[in-house]
């Protein structure tokens, strides 16, 4: 299998985690752990794990010259994209998070446009205006009642500034992925993030009573830290190493698919004529972006 495929299962297969993750991270919010608690948890966590594997791997040194651009990256990629999804998740649903994470790739191609100058076709304008649409129909009137999401509006606009961060990383990530191994750049990225976001995390994190944790939230909090963190940040790197990040973002829109789907199985959300008609129209709008992308 030659390199590009597997760069493109490697994309598919953390989208296929992110996807199942909208509803394995509800489930111990706030019960067990706040969002911003769960933030430190994973970015110390995943950390731990890159600054481990690295001693196995063949060691790269890190040039002086790229540590501003690993600055940003860690905001907008480990810092301030896990802040705002992990408390939108707290304050929202998993449905709506799932709805709104696809308007990621109609986010790259709008940075791309503003950081990199990549040619911007005047008819995907219609895609982006669609898909924002549908964002801001499930901001301002999916406002359900609900015990577990206690300020839904909130935590819908949280998600849309979570999808703006993570389009800008994968576009300023690019050249570092082609220029380090994936494990010694992220193994700088996590660290980095985990001290920007350390002074806003470490009081939810703190009131996290370890000792009485049960098993169901024990592999949960394993799930995103294994899964959700080490695992994506592996594969999302390693596909953009192989594809461009406009490619890398398109595989986002498959997250409502996943995502509601598994919601629905377990009983943790239900559709709803507001979140069909958001989804349509994102999904839409990312439909007319990338085939426009493709063709011109």
């Amino acid at each position: 299998m030659d390199k590009r495929k597997i760069a493109l299962l490697s994309a598919l297969g953390a989208t296929t985690i992110y996807g199942l993750n909208h509803t394995i991270a509800k489930e111990v919010m706030p019960h067990f752990i706040q969002g911003f608690g769960f933030v430190q948890l994973r970015l110390l966590g995943a950390t731990v794990l890159f600054w481990a594997v690295s001693f196995f791997i063949p060691k790269q040194k890190v040039s002086l010259n790229d540590f501003p651009r690993m600055l940003l990256c860690s905001f907008f990629g480990m810092a301030l994209n896990m802040l705002c999804f992990f408390k939108g998740i707290e304050l929202s649903t998993p449905i709506n998070s799932s709805v709104l994470i696809t308007v990621t790739p109609i986010l790259v191609f709008v940075f791309s446009r503003i950081l990199i100058k990549e040619k911007f076709v005047a008819k995907r304008i219609w895609g982006v205006v669609l898909g924002f649409i549908g964002a801001v129909v499930l901001i301002v009137f999916g406002n359900e009642v609900r015990q577990d999401a206690p300020n839904i509006p909130l935590g819908n606009f949280l998600f849309v500034i979570n999808a703006s961060a993570f389009a800008v990383y994968l576009i300023i990530v690019k050249p570092l992925s082609k220029k380090y191994t994936t494990v010694h750049l992220l193994k700088w990225l996590f660290l980095f993030g985990f001290i920007m976001a350390f002074p806003i995390t470490y009081k939810e994190f703190d009131k996290v009573v370890w000792e009485n944790l049960p098993l169901n939230a024990l592999w949960r909090f394993a799930y995103v830290v294994i899964g959700t963190t080490f695992l994506t940040y592996l594969l999302n790197v390693f596909a953009l190493k192989y594809l461009k990040a406009t490619s890398v973002g398109v595989f986002t829109y498959l997250q409502p698919l996943i995502g509601i789907s598994y919601a629905i199985i377990v009983g943790a959300d239900a559709l709803s004529l507001v979140k069909i008609s958001a989804a349509v129209g994102i999904l839409f709008g990312v439909y007319l972006v990338t085939k426009n992308y493709e063709k011109n």
